[in-house]
């Protein structure tokens, strides 16, 4: 799930004495390409988890240490409830703590869950009780079914865990949703029958626009390949009806380089993605998309810095990740002079309410190819 290549041979107990069989001891040999800070993360937390030992008293601290070295890819992992307990010496009430911050983790803070359980298990906890947790992490929700969640990482700001802040008991719907929801209005009303999304993540847009049979071809780019592997699982592509599994391309690039398998498409979308660039590298993002692949449409969702105080907890960007954020003004020029250097017409969209001094959370750039270009 990770994107290694593994091989794992059985150490022998004496080489000289073959009869004795294997000893528990394997040489294991991990390829790929992973970034070094990545992969140094996720064996500082493996390693532990595969020895099933922590030879050591286990604090609450630990959790801080679990989640600086799990952020980006532990949350995703299909036994990211084993690897949490056995990490965390199989305290289960720590590992639900820890399994709650890292889903934080995982969304822009408007999108966040309900706030970590206490970090203590209470006196007198049974193997029953591990058993319990274990089923309740096998079968609960994961940071996308949890969207709705009273209270909340947002809940500082009056906002239920992952809705737009609004007024006292007024519901809305998730800020996630309703991008694509938009996104989703957009293209149908720009006859698009064949879209990619660049910059897929786990692949909630591509499963929107599988389940609408007028989106003859989808596409789905990511440069993670661990994104790529999670959005086959929740896509559930090993049990996909061959009809659809037909419209489905799902592979891994980079928006900086130029790449064939990206044209031919009506519409391409990049949601969320710009803000993750670095700001040097946003002309070839730029000449890439609307330089070479050149679909007849392209929509554009970023946040809108301006909103930001809106949100009540935050004290910076929306996510660690991201390497600026726009405002409206930033977000206009950027999107009228690409449009004016490839020949596009665009169109500055609101998404979600409008605050009537801040504007909207998120800002939608929907551009048009000129025909005579």
């Amino acid at each position: 799930p990770l994107g290694w290549r593994v091989s794992a041979l059985p150490v022998p107990l004496d080489e000289g004495s073959p009869e004795w069989g294997d000893s528990r001891y394997v040489r294991l040999e991990l390829s790929g390409t992973v970034r070094l800070a990545d992969a140094l993360n996720q064996l500082y937390v493996l390693l532990p988890v595969l020895d099933d030992g922590k030879h050591y008293w286990i604090t609450s601290d630990e959790i801080d240490k679990l989640v600086r070295a799990g952020e980006g890819w532990l949350y995703g992992h299909p036994e990211r409830g084993l690897i949490t307990r056995r990490y965390l010496g199989r305290r289960w009430a720590l590992a639900r703590t820890a399994l709650a911050r890292l889903a934080e983790l995982g969304d822009e803070p408007e999108e966040r869950l309900e706030p970590a359980l206490a970090e203590e298990a209470p006196e007198g906890e049974t193997a029953a009780d591990e058993a319990a947790a274990a089923e309740a992490e096998a079968h609960g929700a994961t940071g996308d079914d949890a969207h709705g969640v009273a209270g909340g990482g947002a809940g500082t700001s009056g906002a239920s865990g992952d809705e737009v802040p609004g007024a006292l008991g007024e519901k809305r719907a998730p800020l996630s949703a309703q991008r694509r929801a938009a996104v989703l209005r957009t293209l149908e009303e720009l006859g698009a029958t064949s879209v990619i999304d660049l910059g897929c993540g786990q692949g909630e847009l591509v499963g929107a626009l599988l389940s609408r049979p007028r989106f003859a071809r989808v596409a789905g780019m990511d440069v993670s390949a661990m994104a790529l592997a999670i959005a086959a699982r929740k896509l559930k592509l090993e049990r996909m009806p061959d009809a659809k599994r037909a419209r489905l391309t799902l592979f891994q690039g980079a928006l900086t380089y130029t790449d064939a398998r990206l044209a031919g498409y009506d519409a391409a979308v990049l949601m969320e993605v710009v803000e993750h660039v670095d700001p040097p590298r946003l002309a070839a993002l730029e000449q890439v998309v609307f330089g070479h692949a050149r679909p007849g449409h392209v929509v554009v969702t970023t946040p809108n810095v301006e909103y930001n105080p809106r949100y009540a907890f935050l004290t910076g960007l929306r996510h660690p990740d991201h390497r600026f954020e726009w405002t409206r003004a930033e977000f206009a020029a950027w999107a009228r002079g690409v449009g004016e250097r490839h020949g596009y017409r665009v169109e500055l969209r609101p998404v979600g309410e409008e605050d009537p001094e801040l504007g909207p959370p998120t800002q939608m750039g929907v551009f048009t190819r000129d025909q005579r270009s």
